[in-house]
């Protein structure tokens, strides 16, 4: 509940456009998913463990993404590394080979429609620096689905799936076309993806 009450301050600071609010909500929101993973019940502790350390970087994601200055190369390696342990997380629960399958089918696509979408959009604005980075990270976001729906349960599948949702959405606005929706849905999303990945733990 004290996760979702700091989420439900945050999305009105973003709402309000409200920054002192945000810097302390945003952060504050990941801490308290973070201790609600740590003292659950989960169906297994090495999962729950990597899931807690994912959350950690998801943290300092968070802090980066905020920060007046332009700190988004931090900000995604963050999370980056974040999807990494998700994934290793979802692996250690109840993978089977047929869902894996599956997976790949479903995401692999996806996710090259999402690279080809977003790196063309940095082709055309003439600037492909950050082409490396958001090519890594839509592997590595696309592993942890991978990973999510061949082991986790429901619940967190839908939490993988919304953390790809509401990282899709900042590429959009960043790098495609910014509407004056994405800000708020990006970071709901966000939010019930943190949810989705806890509870799937048990």
């Amino acid at each position: 509940m004290v996760a979702f009450a700091f989420a439900a301050f945050d999305w009105v600071a973003v709402i309000r456009q409200s920054k002192p609010l945000e810097y302390v909500c945003k952060p504050a929101t990941a801490v308290a998913f973070l201790a609600t993973a740590s003292v659950l019940n989960p169906a297994d502790e090495t999962a729950r463990l990597w899931l807690v350390i994912a959350l950690v970087f998801c943290v300092f994601g968070d802090v980066f993404l905020m920060l007046p200055r332009d700190a988004f190369i931090p900000g995604l390696a963050s999370f980056a590394m974040a999807q990494i342990l998700f994934a290793v997380s979802f692996a250690l629960q109840s993978p089977t080979s047929l869902r894996l399958v599956i997976a790949l089918v479903v995401v692999v696509p996806g996710a090259l429609i999402l690279a080809r979408r977003f790196l063309g959009a940095l082709s055309r604005r003439g600037d492909t620096s950050m082409a490396p980075a958001i090519l890594v990270y839509v592997i590595v976001i696309s592993t942890m689905i991978i990973s999510g729906i061949s082991g986790g349960t429901a619940i967190g599948i839908a939490g993988a799936v919304l953390f790809l949702t509401s990282d899709s959405l900042i590429a959009e606005q960043r790098f495609v076309s910014a509407r004056r929706w994405q800000p708020l849905t990006i970071i709901v999303t966000y939010h019930l993806a943190l949810a989705g990945l806890v509870l799937g733990l048990i």
